[in-house]
């Protein structure tokens, strides 16, 4: 069981370079665990996408689609008082903005703050460090 954070999500659901690195992991992984806003965060990024022409219509109702089925299958940290307190506190010692510290605050709690030895799945460089640097092995 992995934390999976959205910016790896998305190569789940759409051709990208990490794709291939991503999807083994997921097959590797018996259950995601992902944040409440994750599945939200990805509908921004692919239609973000499709807006700026980097996708077609079909290949974004596709991405939808497989977005969709994966969303079915996870397990999902959901917005708790607990959460939003750790947000803030990473967000005062870690350079990340609000979303990516939510993402943290909701693996942490997830861990119930032991992260020696609890994967995280990420490709955002910052999110990556800050994670690193709570303790987590950082995926990829």
């Amino acid at each position: 069981m992995r934390f999976w954070d959205s910016s790896a999500i998305i190569p789940l659901c759409l051709a990208e370079p990490a794709s291939k690195k991503v999807r083994n992991l997921a097959e590797e992984d018996e259950d995601l665990v992902v944040w409440w806003a994750t599945r939200l965060e990805c509908i921004s990024a692919v239609a973000r996408r499709h807006r700026e022409g980097g996708l077609t219509s079909q290949a974004e109702r596709n991405a939808r689609g497989a977005l969709s089925a994966l969303a079915a299958t996870w397990s999902e940290v959901q917005p708790t008082e607990p959460v939003r307190h750790r947000a803030g506190r990473l967000l005062m010692v870690h350079p990340l903005r609000a979303a990516d510290a939510l993402q943290l605050a909701a693996a942490l709690v997830w861990t119930g703050e032991g992260t020696s030895g609890a994967e995280f799945v990420c490709l955002d460089r910052n999110l990556r460090e800050s994670a690193l640097k709570e303790g987590f092995i950082v995926l990829p």
